[in-house]
């Protein structure tokens, strides 16, 4: 009998997964589920909407679903809609490959404030997340972000554009008012952990002026400093980011239950920076931490993803909240490798049992495929798509029969 394996998460981790399982095991009946309609995850919704580069890892993995038998299976919430221990009954091996979603706190004085928000959240607002929080993002005219690698650039790239043709980008106009930004990290420039590439693409926006509150060291070895030397001193009048290095977030500044600055710590000094709001790109974590835990700490076997009896994990589940979507590639294959290994007794029922124990709509491929169109069909002059952002017009869409086409 066929091994049955469901991969719950359909981002990179979750189909890097199946395309290395794919091969290990062909005779696998392999189902990825995600909780939204549709697939993806971190490729649709977490990757910045200008990086359509990045973004079209997509269609490797749509050979996924389109020659090697893949099934996907979506609006499934693997906790609400179905538990994890029945999900385990149904089939002969489980991977959990969710990634974390939640932001990591600037700490309990932040916690609560107005105008603070996570890059996560964010980045889901301009990425049209159906599960995005219903209340409104109000960034003002000068806009903090904390953070030093990628996904702070990625903030501070987005909120600076002037256009954002070529992307697929919702919900730009909270960008509209921004006049000044400050990149604010607790590291040197030396080390700061994002990439030159990033810095580079910070020389490529039109009216952007960029000045740095602390003198760059010179080390022709480090592309960052070298880009950052590039960059420093560019002018423009549309909109004015300041870099700070070993700038530490100490507490909000609130006046009249408004934020009105950052108080810092800079180099045993403290300052405050003075905005409207405050964006923090400084990790994730999961939206349930005790429950992972709990299956971290009893793992069989963690750093080769085996959970317990038929139960495995990979990518930032797994591993925690670093690397690339390359990185989360190297790390589906290892863990792929690892089920492979261990001897599974093929005889559970698989995808027929699940779908018989979900008593609401789900999606398929097919579905995906008819939402994909409707939104490269109306999309708007210059941009990839129109992201139809809200699950009922979703799963209205597939109702529709639209699918069958």
């Amino acid at each position: 009998m066929s091994v049955k394996v469901a991969v719950v998460g359909s981002g990179p981790s979750g189909c890097y997964l199946a395309q290395a399982l794919r091969k290990l095991l062909p005779d696998s009946v392999l189902t990825i589920l995600d909780r939204v309609p549709v697939p993806y995850g971190l490729v649709r919704y977490g990757v910045a909407p200008d990086h359509q580069g990045t973004k079209a890892v997509t269609k490797q993995f749509a050979r996924l679903f389109e020659r090697d038998a893949v099934e996907f299976i979506g609006n499934v919430d693997v906790g609400t809609d179905i538990d994890l221990a029945s999900l385990r009954e149904m089939f002969d091996v489980v991977v959990l490959a969710t990634g974390l979603s939640a932001d990591r706190s600037l700490g309990a004085a932040f916690d609560g404030v107005t105008s603070v928000y996570g890059s996560g959240r964010v980045t889901r607002h301009w990425n049209g997340h159906p599960d995005r929080p219903e209340d409104p993002i109000t960034l003002g005219e000068t806009v903090a972000v904390v953070g030093n690698g990628n996904v702070a650039m990625d903030v501070v790239r987005l909120l600076a554009k002037a256009d954002y043709d070529g992307s697929d980008i919702h919900g730009e106009s909270i960008c509209t008012g921004v006049r000044q930004i400050h990149l604010i990290g607790r590291s040197s420039a030396q080390d700061a952990k994002f990439d030159a590439t990033m810095v580079r693409e910070l020389g490529q926006i039109d009216g952007l002026g960029v000045t740095m509150a602390d003198t760059l060291p010179v080390d022709p070895d480090n592309k960052v400093l070298v880009e950052l030397h590039a960059l420093a001193g560019k002018t423009g009048g549309r909109v004015g980011l300041t870099f700070h290095f070993h700038t530490a977030p100490h507490a909000p500044e609130v006046t009249g239950g408004r934020l009105t600055g950052l108080m810092c710590d800079v180099r045993g000094e403290r300052e405050t920076i003075a905005c409207d709001s405050v964006i923090t790109a400084i990790g994730f974590e999961p939206s349930a931490a005790e429950a992972r835990q709990a299956l971290l700490g009893d793992a069989i076997d963690i750093a080769h993803g085996h959970l317990s009896d038929g139960l495995f994990a990979t990518g930032w589940f797994r591993r925690g909240p670093s690397g690339t979507i390359a990185t989360n590639r190297s790390d589906a294959k290892m863990v792929a490798t690892r089920i492979a290994e261990v001897t599974v007794d093929a005889a559970r029922p698989g995808r027929d049992a699940l779908r018989a124990a979900l008593g609401h709509q789900t999606t398929s491929y097919s579905d995906w495929l008819a939402i994909d169109r409707k939104e490269c069909d109306t999309a708007p002059p210059n941009r990839i798509r129109k992201k139809i952002t809200r699950r009922e017009d979703m799963l209205e869409l597939c109702l529709q029969g639209t699918t069958s086409e």
